[in-house]
């Protein structure tokens, strides 16, 4: 499982939250591995279409070192605060980056298994301070097609609410427990994802 921490703030409410649920992932018997995005220096896609054919991205910057990081990994937890019913900048650029694997799928696989996904599930986790009902929703909607685009489903996400301060989430520990219950659950998810799609291909005498 990879925890994607996306804030721009080190050690806020989303930093937490994810901390918590990493924990219980790996208290349930995950592999577990992080990454700061807030510590990388990338830019944008710059829709030059130089992926187009090779899958790969032509920008060099520290995108080229967390591409074979998202491949590698059968569950991904990307958690963010939301800004302005959003991601913040540097989340989105990450999604937008994803353009060069959905590039390398769309090139290696016919187009009727677009909609099979075999590289697992991604997941977000995501804190906002106010209450709107539609708060997530266009996190969510992007979250979909960011997941798509490395041939992952998407799985859902845990959202909190009314949590502004940067120490917030300590005055509510059951948020904390949540995301460490959470956490287990898909840490037990992705074991039994692993097993079926290990199963399936001895099946098919593929490794």
């Amino acid at each position: 499982m990879l925890g994607i921490y996306g804030s721009p703030r080190a050690g806020g409410n989303s930093d937490r939250l994810l901390g918590a649920v990493l924990e219980g992932a790996e208290q349930a018997g995950a592999a577990v591995e992080r990454l700061y995005l807030r510590e990388l220096d990338y830019q944008g896609c710059i829709a030059c279409g130089g992926c187009e054919k090779s899958g790969e991205c032509v920008l060099k910057d520290d995108m080229a070192g967390v591409y074979p990081m998202l491949a590698r990994h059968c569950a991904i937890v990307l958690a963010m605060p939301i800004f302005f019913y959003g991601p913040p900048a540097k989340v989105k650029a990450f999604m937008d980056r994803a353009q060069a694997p959905w590039c390398a799928r769309a090139n290696a696989k016919p187009k009727e298994e677009w909609g099979r996904h075999l590289h697992g599930c991604g997941y977000i986790l995501g804190v906002g301070a106010t209450k709107g009902q539609q708060l997530f929703a266009p996190t969510e909607l992007m979250a979909k097609y960011f997941y798509d685009a490395l041939d992952m489903d998407y799985g859902g996400g845990l959202f909190f609410r009314n949590l502004d301060l940067k120490d917030a989430v300590l005055g509510k520990p059951e948020f904390l427990q949540n995301a460490r219950q959470w956490g287990a659950h898909l840490a037990q998810t992705v074991e039994q994802a692993h097993s079926a799609l290990a199963c399936a291909c001895l099946n098919c005498g593929k490794k």
